[in-house]
């Protein structure tokens, strides 16, 4: 049977194919939410500084990573890509020191492509003396607008950091900023809960020898002081003495 004016498969016009294209930034979405999840889990702090630098040495190019955190009025390295993971939780440095001490302190991220330690703000280190190097990329951890740290990439070779490096660190900085500030409030929670715990221990402790020696409060006060620096043992250590031994007698 003859075809001809008619339809034929072949004359079908092509449609475009569509070739689903991988997602460039599917695996820094995957592996910052990642992050996000970690620290809702509570896992332990350092692990979770151990993944951001996993993390940020995989989708930036760079030769070196440290994580710093403040601690008072210096920053403590906390956390490194090698070679240096004997600096680890002994580099200290004070705001304002260095490229890293003045991101701290102005709060603000700074990116050199080259002759990063020709920069006025560079500052070599006796316990790095083997670093030297070309591009630094200094990024503030903030949270509520307060810094808490600084991540740090460095390369040998000069290298321009994108906006877009820039911009995911940033986001990096502010995830970890905010678990920071979280973990400092519950450790200062936990420390003013152990404040008032002594210092019940202790009037307890003051209340029995006032009862038992007859004597006054300071004097109750000052015996358990002086036991305490005698014994070398904290006054809440002497003071739940007192109170186990009170307790004994009493049966």
């Amino acid at each position: 049977m003859s075809t001809s004016g008619g339809w034929h498969p072949s004359s079908r016009p092509l449609l475009p194919v569509c070739v689903e294209q991988p997602d460039p930034f599917a695996r820094q979405h995957a592996v910052l939410h990642g992050i996000a999840s970690r620290m809702a889990a509570s896992v332990p702090f350092h692990d979770v500084l151990a993944q951001v630098v996993e993390f940020v040495t995989s989708v930036v190019k760079c030769d070196s990573c440290f994580v710093y955190i403040l601690e008072g009025d210096e920053l403590v390295l906390r956390a490194s890509k090698n070679p240096h993971p004997e600096a680890v939780d002994r580099l200290k440095l004070k705001l304002g020191q260095g490229i890293t001490g003045w991101v701290a302190e102005h709060r603000q991220p700074v990116a050199v492509s080259q002759n990063a330690s020709r920069d006025p703000r560079f500052q070599f280190f006796n316990e790095l003396p083997e670093d030297r190097f070309e591009a630094f990329l200094s990024v503030p951890l903030l949270s509520r607008g307060r810094v808490v740290g600084v991540i740090n990439l460095q390369n040998v070779a000069r290298h321009s950091y994108s906006e877009r490096e820039i911009t995911l660190i940033s986001t990096v900085g502010f995830l970890v900023g905010a678990e920071i500030e979280m973990a400092r409030l519950e450790k200062e929670k936990s420390q003013l809960a152990d404040r008032l715990e002594v210092r019940k221990l202790v009037e307890r402790a003051k209340g029995i020898l006032q009862h038992d020696l007859k004597i006054s409060e300071q004097e109750a006060y000052l015996m358990l002081q002086r036991q305490s620096q005698h014994r070398r043992m904290s006054m809440k250590d002497i003071a739940q003495a007192v109170v186990l031994s009170y307790a004994v007698k009493q049966g």
